[in-house]
């Protein structure tokens, strides 16, 4: 099956768990896309999507939110799992603000949504993100668990792997 990937990340962090997934996704036989989510303009051309997000004061990033409000009608038309990566001290759950991820989950026909510990420079932060994390006591670090993460890129494989591709035909307009 063709994936879109798609990963809003400010720091590269989240980013490179979305790698990790590509990696895990292209070894299991599937063709992954690995894009930013402001550079796509349709997911017409993919048999499913991953969409993760990096959060920010309890919320996703911009790119993610926009992206899935853009392309919400292509996105209910084929499986899709999101993800997202929060704060180093706790899980990205914890850290979501969880009616909006509810409620993206529903907008979209989500089937999961996973959340994993980030990773924290302070020396890539902001001034204002810096006095948020004062804030919130984070852990300087790197706390992500990228065999926890290859864990559910093999459930997304092992989905579907026994799940016909389900494409709407003739759908290649832009979202």
């Amino acid at each position: 099956m063709r994936i879109l990937l798609t990963v809003a990340s400010r720091h590269q962090g989240t980013w490179e768990i979305g790698e990790v997934i590509a990696r895990r996704l292209g070894e299991r036989g599937h063709e992954v896309d690995l894009r930013a989510p402001e550079d796509v303009t349709s997911v017409a051309d993919h048999d499913a999507v991953v969409l993760g997000s990096a959060v920010y004061t309890a919320h996703w990033l911009p790119a993610a939110r926009d992206l899935a409000e853009r392309c919400a009608d292509e996105l209910r038309a084929r499986p899709v799992w999101v993800f997202s990566s929060g704060l180093a001290t706790q899980p990205a759950n914890s850290a979501n603000s969880p009616l909006e991820v509810a409620a993206l989950r529903e907008r979209i026909g989500a089937r999961a949504h996973r959340s994993f510990r980030g990773r924290l420079d302070r020396s890539l932060l902001s001034f204002t993100e810096r006095a948020i994390i004062a804030g919130g006591r984070a852990r300087e670090g790197d706390h992500r668990d990228m065999a926890a993460v290859a864990a559910w890129a093999d459930e997304i494989a092992d989905a579907l792997g026994t799940a016909p591709a389900q494409r709407p035909v003739g759908a290649s307009h832009r979202c």
